[in-house]
Formats: C-alpha cells, sequence, structure tokens
C-alpha cells in the first residue's frame, strides 16, 4: 500500500494540488497561508480551481478519487492492520509549504482540524496528513454522486467518526445521509452490484449502528445479510463436557453455522499456538491465538459423537436442514462474511444486553464458532480472537487467557504498524517493539490486502485504542501501575487523570488536568509531575494555554467533574464553539442534583441541539420535565426517547405518565409521530404492529385518547420489562379506566402482580376492586350467571350493563376460564386475612353452581373478620366501631349462606348428592351466639347487635 500511495502522489494532477510542482497562475495564489494554515482547505480550494480550469475534469475526478481510497487504506494499514511500511511525509509536505522543522507543529495543527462539535482525535495518530489526505479528496463534492464516490465518503466520514473520543451528530448525520442514498441503489433498485453486494452493504450497515448504539437495527441488517447468502446459524444446544473432571454430559451453548457457498472438505484449520511453535508454514498464516491451559476447564468443549442421544435447548425441528447434521466439535470452514455476521451478531448482543454472566455465555459461542471453523482471513480471526478475550476477561477461570491474549493482539498490531518514518519517530519509538509472543515474520503474515478486504465491516480497533482497552482491563482488575504506565506512554492525560480519580486521589487527577490546560508546563511524565511537592496548590495553574489542546472541551468537563465547577463546563462549552454536547449534559446533572431543575431544563435541551440522538440525555430531560409539571414537554421528550431506542422500557413508562397528565384539551400530537416513526422500536415488528395500529387510530376527538396512548405506551413497557411489578402496575390502573374496559388485558396485569409479588406480598398484591368488577362482569354478561343464588349482600352490588361491556361469544369462555383461573388458582391461596377475597371467591362459586365452595368461602370470609382485634372491646375508638360494623355484617353474609345454600346438595366429589350442611341451623346459631357473647359487653344496644339477636329468634322459631 505504500508503494501505490507514493505512485498515486507522484502524478502530474495530484503533485500540482499537493504543491510539489509550479503551478498555473490560480494555483499560486492558493497558499497554506491564505487558507489561515488551514492545509485541507488548502487541498480543496487548489481541487476546486483544477477541476474548474481542466479539459479533462472526468479524468481528474477519477484520479483524486483513486488517490483518496488508496490513501485511506494506507492510513488503515498503517493504523489498525499492519503490515508495516516506511513513509515519508514530505511527499504531502514539500519544503516550501511545511519546513521540516515545523513538521510537527503542522501534525499538531491537523489533529486538531479534525476535531468534530468539540470531539478530538488522538492526539498522537501517526499520519495524521494521510489520514487528512483521504478525507479531503472523498469528501469534495466534485467527485461527483456515483455509489462508489458515495461509499467511499461514507466509509472515510465513518472512521474519522470512530477515530473521535465520543460519537458526533454532524458526522452520524452525514453517515446516515450517504447510508439512505445506498440502501435505496443497492437494496431497492439492485442496481450497484458492481460496487457492493447487498449482502457486504447490509453487514457495514450493521457495523455502523452498533457503533451508535442502534442494535436491534443491527441485528435486523445482519439478519438480511444472511438471507441474502442464504448463511445459516443458530444459537442451540448440544450435549458435551466442559470441565476435564465431568462426568455426566449437559447441554451445552454452540452456534451450529455453515456457509451456502463453501464446500464440505473445508474443515476447521490449525491456528498458530503458544505451546507449538513447530507448526506448519500454513498454520502460520494466521494470528497467535492462546490455549487456556487451565486445570479444570478443557480446551474447548468436548461434543457427544453420538447424535441419536443429543439433548438441545433448542430442538432440531426449528432447526434449518443444513444444520441439524453439522457436528458442533468440527464444523466447516467459514465463508469471510459470514464469519464477519457471527462476530458482528456478539457485538450486537453485547451492547444491548447488561454485561452478565448469561449475556456472556450467550455471546462467546458466536466467536468459538469463528475460531473453531477457522477463518480464511487474516484480519477477521483477529477480531475473533478480540471479541473472546473481551469476554474471557470477565471469568475467574478464563481471565488470564483473556487478558494475555488481548496483550498478545496489542503487541500484534504495535509490531505490525509500528513505522519507521524518522521524521515523525524519536529514537526509542523506532526501535523494535518487544512482544509477549516471537514477533511473526514478515514473510509468514498476510499481505495488506488480504487484511484490508473486509476492515469496512469489521471495524477493528486503532491501535492506541486498543492499548487504550488493555489499560481499561488492567484497571478494572487492579493493575492501576500497568494501566498509568500504557496510558502516559500514549500521552493520553485524560485517561491518566481518570484512573487516579477512580482510586480516590482526586488531588493528582486535578493537578493533571490543570497542567493540561493551564500554564507554566505541558509534564510529559506523570512520574515526574507526581515527584513534585503534593502541596502546591492547583490554582498556580489559571493561565490558559494558547493555543490549547485539541481535547480541551473534554479535559474542561472531567475538571468539572472533579471540581464540581460550573464554570468548567461553561469554558468547555465555549472553547468548543458551543457544539461540545457533553458539556452541557454535564450542567444538566450538575443543576439536576443541586435540585435547580429549570436550568437543568435549559442545559439538557442546549446538548441536544448539538446532539438530538441522545437517548439518555432525552430521557433525564423528560425525567426534569414531570417534575417541573410541564406534561407537554415531557411528552415530548420522552416520545424522542422511544423513537431513537424503542427497547427502553422506563421510556415507554413514562411516556404513559406524561400523557396521563396532559389536559384532555392538549392534543397528543407526538403519539401519531411515534407510531409512524419507523424507527421505532427498533425491534420486532411484528409483535408491535397491532400496538401502533391502536396508536394511531385513537380519534383525535376521543375524550379518552391520552388514557388510550398511555395503555398502548405501558403495553410496550411490560413486553420490555416482563420483572417491573411497577409497570405492571401502572398498566393495571391505566387499563380500568378505559371504556370499555380491556378485560384480558386487566387479567394479565393482575396475574403477573401475582407472580411477581405474591410471595412477598401476599394477598396484598391483589386490587380487590378490579377482581370484584371482573366476577361481577362475568356474571352479568354469562347466560349461565342469571338467577343464580345470592347473598343479601351480592344482591345489592352494582354491575356494568350487559349492553355497555357485552363480550363477543367467540370470547366469552376464554374470557369467562381467565377469570376462574385468576380467582380459584392465584388469588384463593393467597387469602389470610381479607373478607372482600373471599366474598369475591365465594360470588364465583355460585355463579359456577359450586355451592359448597360458596359456603366454604363465606365461613373463611366469617372468620377472618371475626379474628381483627379490638371489635368486641366496645365503642372506644373509631376503628373498633367500624370492625365491629364489618364483623356483624359478615355474621349476616354466613346465615344467609347457611340459610340458602344448606339445604342444596353437592354436585361433585366423593359426596357428590349429599347436603351441603345439613346441619346449618346449629351452625348458624352457633355463630350468632359467639358473636352476640363477644359483644355483650361493648355493643348491648347497638343496632348491629340488634340485628343478630333478630336472626337469631328467627333461627329458633324456625
Amino acid at each position: 500500500m505504500n508503494q501505490e500511495l507514493l505512485k498515486e502522489c507522484s502524478g502530474e494532477i495530484p503533485r500540482s494540488i499537493l504543491g510539489h510542482q509550479n503551478d498555473p497562475s490560480r494555483l499560486s495564489s492558493i497558499t497554506v497561508d491564505s487558507c489561515d494554515g488551514d492545509w485541507m482547505q488548502y487541498l480543496t480550494n487548489r481541487i476546486d480551481v483544477t477541476v474548474q480550469d481542466s479539459e479533462n475534469a472526468s479524468e481528474i475526478r477519477s484520479g483524486l478519487f483513486r488517490l483518496g481510497r488508496v490513501a485511506l487504506d494506507a492510513f488503515l494499514q498503517a493504523n489498525v492492520t499492519g503490515p508495516p511500511f516506511a513513509w515519508e511525509s514530505t511527499t504531502l509536505f514539500p519544503e516550501d509549504i511545511v519546513k521540516k522543522s515545523e513538521l510537527g507543529r503542522f501534525k499538531k495543527l491537523l489533529v486538531s482540524n479534525l476535531s468534530v462539535d468539540g470531539e478530538a482525535v488522538y492526539q498522537l495518530m501517526p499520519h495524521v496528513e494521510i489520514f487528512c489526505l483521504a478525507r479531503c479528496l472523498l469528501n469534495h463534492p466534485a467527485l461527483g454522486q456515483d455509489t462508489e464516490q458515495i461509499l467511499a465518503r461514507l466509509r472515510v466520514n465513518f472512521w474519522h467518526q470512530r477515530l473521535l473520543s465520543e460519537i458526533s451528530s454532524s458526522l452520524q448525520e452525514r453517515i446516515y445521509e450517504d447510508l439512505r442514498i445506498i440502501d435505496h441503489r443497492v437494496l431497492v433498485e439492485r442496481s450497484q452490484a458492481g460496487v457492493i453486494s447487498p449482502a457486504e452493504f447490509l453487514i457495514e450497515r450493521a457495523t455502523i449502528h452498533i457503533y451508535h448504539g442502534f442494535d436491534a437495527k443491527a441485528r435486523n441488517d445482519l439478519a438480511g445479510a444472511a438471507r441474502e447468502r442464504s448463511f445459516d446459524f443458530a444459537l442451540t444446544g448440544r450435549l458435551g463436557k466442559r470441565t476435564k473432571f465431568q462426568e455426566k454430559e449437559l447441554s451445552q451453548l454452540v452456534v451450529l453455522a455453515r456457509s451456502a457457498t463453501l464446500g464440505e472438505t473445508s474443515n476447521a484449520l490449525t491456528v498458530i499456538n503458544a505451546s507449538t511453535p513447530d507448526a506448519t508454514s500454513a498454520a502460520q498464516l494466521k494470528p497467535a491465538k492462546l490455549n487456556l491451559d487451565d486445570d479444570t476447564l478443557l480446551e474447548s468443549i468436548a461434543f457427544t459423537k453420538n447424535s441419536d442421544s443429543t439433548s438441545e435447548l433448542q430442538s432440531d425441528e426449528h432447526l434449518p436442514k443444513t444444520l441439524s447434521d453439522l457436528d458442533p466439535g468440527n464444523q466447516p470452514q467459514l465463508e469471510p462474511l459470514d464469519a464477519i455476521t457471527l462476530l458482528a451478531t456478539a457485538s450486537s448482543i453485547t451492547n444491548t444486553s447488561p454485561t452478565d454472566g448469561l449475556t456472556r455465555e450467550e455471546t462467546l459461542p458466536y466467536a468459538e464458532r469463528v475460531l473453531s471453523g477457522g477463518s480464511s482471513n487474516w484480519q477477521i480471526y483477529t477480531q475473533a480472537l478480540l471479541v473472546r478475550s473481551r469476554i474471557e476477561c470477565y471469568k475467574s477461570r478464563t481471565i488470564e487467557r483473556g487478558v494475555l491474549q488481548l496483550q498478545a493482539l496489542v503487541d500484534q498490531v504495535i509490531a505490525e504498524t509500528a513505522s519507521i518514518d524518522s521524521a515523525e519517530t524519536s529514537a526509542s519509538e523506532r526501535s523494535t517493539p518487544t512482544t509477549f509472543l516471537p514477533k511473526i515474520n514478515r514473510s509468514d503474515s498476510a499481505p495488506a490486502s488480504e487484511r484490508l478486504r473486509y476492515i469496512h465491516a469489521l471495524a477493528s480497533p486503532p491501535r492506541w485504542k486498543l492499548e487504550a482497552e488493555l489499560a481499561d482491563r488492567w484497571v478494572s482488575l487492579g493493575g492501576l501501575r500497568t494501566a498509568l504506565e500504557i496510558y502516559e506512554r500514549l500521552q493520553m492525560w485524560a485517561e491518566v487523570a481518570l484512573c487516579w480519580a477512580a482510586n480516590d486521589r482526586e488531588d493528582k487527577a486535578r493537578k493533571i488536568i490543570r497542567s493540561q490546560l493551564y500554564n507554566p508546563v505541558i509534564t510529559t511524565s506523570t512520574e515526574k509531575l507526581l515527584e513534585d511537592d503534593e502541596d502546591t496548590d492547583v490554582g498556580d495553574y489559571r493561565i490558559e494555554r494558547v493555543p490549547l489542546p485539541a481535547d480541551a472541551p473534554r479535559l474542561f468537563c472531567i475538571l468539572g467533574d472533579i471540581e464540581k465547577s460550573v464554570s468548567a463546563y461553561e469554558r468547555a462549552w465555549t472553547v468548543s464553539n458551543f457544539r461540545y454536547a457533553r458539556a452541557q449534559r454535564s450542567l444538566g446533572k450538575f443543576y439536576s442534583a443541586a435540585g435547580d431543575l429549570h436550568k437543568a431544563d435549559a442545559a439538557y435541551s442546549m446538548s441536544l441541539k448539538v446532539n438530538p440522538q441522545n437517548h439518555a440525555i432525552w430521557f433525564a430531560l423528560g425525567c426534569v420535565r414531570l417534575q417541573l409539571e410541564d406534561w407537554a414537554g415531557a411528552l415530548e421528550a420522552f416520545s424522542r426517547s422511544v423513537q431513537i431506542d424503542g427497547e427502553d422500557a422506563e421510556s415507554w413508562s413514562n411516556l404513559a405518565v406524561a400523557l396521563l397528565r396532559l389536559p384532555p384539551e392538549v392534543p397528543a400530537s407526538n403519539i401519531s409521530k411515534v407510531a409512524n416513526n419507523g424507527d421505532i422500536g427498533n425491534g420486532d415488528e411484528h409483535v408491535k404492529d397491532k400496538e401502533d395500529e391502536m396508536l394511531q387510530s385513537v380519534p383525535a376527538a376521543d375524550p379518552q385518547r391520552h388514557i388510550r396512548g398511555a395503555f398502548v405506551a405501558l403495553k410496550r413497557a411490560v413486553r420490555l420489562k416482563r420483572e417491573s411489578f411497577r409497570i405492571w402496575q401502572n398498566l393495571l390502573s391505566v387499563a380500568v379506566q378505559l371504556v370499555p374496559p380491556p378485560y384480558t388485558d386487566i387479567i394479565i396485569a393482575q396475574t403477573r402482580l401475582i407472580d411477581l409479588l405474591g410471595k412477598t406480598e401476599g394477598e396484598r398484591c391483589v386490587d380487590v376492586e378490579i377482581v370484584e368488577g371482573l366476577v361481577s362482569h362475568l356474571i352479568a354478561t354469562s347466560p349461565s350467571g342469571h338467577g343464580q343464588a345470592h347473598s343479601a349482600r351480592d344482591n345489592q352490588e352494582t354491575v356494568k350493563s350487559k349492553d355497555e361491556n357485552e363480550i363477543p361469544s367467540s370470547q366469552r369462555i376464554g374470557f369467562e376460564k381467565m377469570v376462574i383461573d385468576l380467582v380459584q388458582k392465584k388469588i384463593t391461596p393467597l387469602i389470610t386475612s381479607s373478607r372482600r377475597l373471599w366474598l369475591v371467591v365465594a360470588k364465583l362459586s355460585l355463579h359456577l353452581r359450586h355451592p359448597a365452595a360458596a359456603l366454604s368461602a363465606y365461613e373463611k370470609a366469617w372468620r377472618v373478620t371475626l379474628n381483627k382485634p379490638g371489635w368486641d372491646t366496645g365503642a372506644g375508638t373509631e376503628s373498633a366501631t367500624i370492625t365491629w360494623a364489618e364483623v356483624s355484617e359478615a355474621t349476616i353474609d354466613l346465615v344467609d349462606g347457611y340459610e340458602s345454600l344448606g339445604e342444596r346438595t353437592r354436585e361433585a366429589g366423593m359426596a357428590a348428592g349429599e347436603l351441603v350442611a345439613k346441619d346449618w341451623k346449629f351452625k348458624a346459631r352457633s355463630a350468632l351466639r359467639s358473636v352476640m357473647s363477644r359483644a355483650k359487653e361493648g355493643w348491648e344496644g347497638d343496632a348491629g347487635n340488634e340485628i343478630l339477636s333478630e336472626r337469631l329468634q328467627d333461627l329458633k322459631s324456625a
């Protein structure tokens, strides 16, 4: 790639644009100084003039496009993939434009010019001039709008995005605009197969989605790519052993995968192994793969050979036929794009799910499948090792290999990208890098063309980010000193400060940050800085540097975090020319924690004007507006939140809260936007279709439109977070407000609440009024329910009219079964002290013509009421009076139940045909005497006691 770039730069037109030869009069007037030192603007202006004055404009565009593409590949080879090459910066910077003595300063200016929205690239990025050349050429409008050129522009802008410290919304908008254009041409028109195949485009777009946090979109694209290539893969289970001492085979997670275009003879390839230096030459074409060497775990899962005894987590009938006969321990090699699909799928799962053990167990098989089957591409295999090491660094048995494998990859990348350019490296840096494993000979490694073939789909990290990831891993393991050594060597002073701050050394962190932002000196060694007097007043660093470092906005924000300084955040905002969204995010969090909600609202709003795709800040803004009772504003914020990430249950739940609080006269226009937005949910469209249809079909004149919108939002929330009892409670309370009520959803919500809270809350998790309403509605709308005997109290209850809430006959049977199961299977085992719930059981039993069960429920309702303390001590307190009234009422209900049900016959069980209670008169009199005797002293002469006495006399005379 080095020679190819030199060849492209040696052409007449490139040399003219770069300023290496005498120029026509119009070009001679364009100098770097006339462009205020902006070299990329200098190139842009010279390209404009060259294209305008030339008679062969199309040929010039083609040559410049080719140069831009080669420059991008050369930059990626130098910083991401290797192998190394020598590069002389004077190829781009002739002496009359930039003096060699000023080359370092000029490169710092290029680094600064790459900042976007206050986000900076790595200050010591090697060969920054090559990337600037590629970015300038491939983004130049004179190159045209052909698909190939738009694709190259998309790629260079995405790499620019990845080189920044955080996501830039400006670049994100450009990237997604180009994605839309290519999507139409490649996937809709199907007219650009010669530029990029639909499958490869889908994989590249999935990689972009993953980086920007749109994981569900990424998985949809990966599934589409698999369909395009007829690639079958599935995460399933097979019997096998994971440990050396395991006797019984258990189901182990495994990814079965087979490419459609690769023959069966391409079995797993041998890879270089740290313990086998005498590997074959064919094996040496792969990066180094470390052995586990654990005293318990096997190197890989030993799967059962006998397929007849296989016990799957996913049964074979659900697997494609191409996978059902695969040997999980010896699967065929995958095509490169198919291997990338598996690695990207693992990345999307990791981003979507929390970093817990289950997620890692789910993602590891994808990386293992690529490694066990081997890969025909060096860079893909390297990426698979990286994915596996990231997962293994969290498990005690594999953490050693995970860290060492990451270290080996870092060594490999450093060794493979080490430049010998004397113009930009010191003597120590030009020395051969030391590596954890023996360095692979140049002849034994893959050429640049192979490594770069799929680099845009893989998006492997540049070498300094990979080293920073290793340092971060050491921090998580407690290796602070090792991490600091890496960060200091990389001169990542922000990370150095964060390391100290995370270890409760905020004094050192503050000193490091201030030394980068303020005079007197920029310290090149943290050790030297920390050897200074510990009592030095950090206020000595008060004179701001000119110019400030490229990452000054980020440094000011870190300083604000350490010092709790509003002025530092405001300075970060100013330095970035009011484009660094994090500064306003930090101000919003600061004001929110301080209780100044109006200022927090303003800060979050300003942040979102710069970066409107930040889901977390839309959510935070919505929460602030809920506290301010700005219901319309909260509705807008949470609507935008679910548009960006439709898988966030809390956003949907809070959206419902905003809708419920919104005044009826205020239209909820955002809801229709949410329903019509193609990005909503980022998930299974089939599951959401019905809910979105409900949102869109709410009439504008419907007085319950806000309630219906809230109901649909809460249904989405509980689908996403089924373990949240609070969201289920909200759904239940909103559902009962609708007319007509969605009875099925009400039953499901109450059932789910019992499942979640029943063991800890008991009967308190049951909404008695709702259950009473369900049973009353069942009786009122069921033909079998009319004419049944009820107690005196039951007959006085008001139920909804049958005409208003008539259940279609096709649904009545299902509804009745759901109500019966809810009451008998879920609620009845929980009842301990609720008379009302026992009365509900009694009422349902009467409806079902189970008189014995109904009478038993009346007896239990009476007993739990009788067991309440304080009622038999007299009318001393209000609570005693209320309890006595309930006791007397329960006693009358019991007597009525004995009278109406005692002489009925049982219809089921061993006692079928016998009377329910042949001695019902005795039981009724005993119940009355028991209550009256306890109430004799405290309630003699009370109306309730008189009623009990009259009923007793009636029973005696009967």
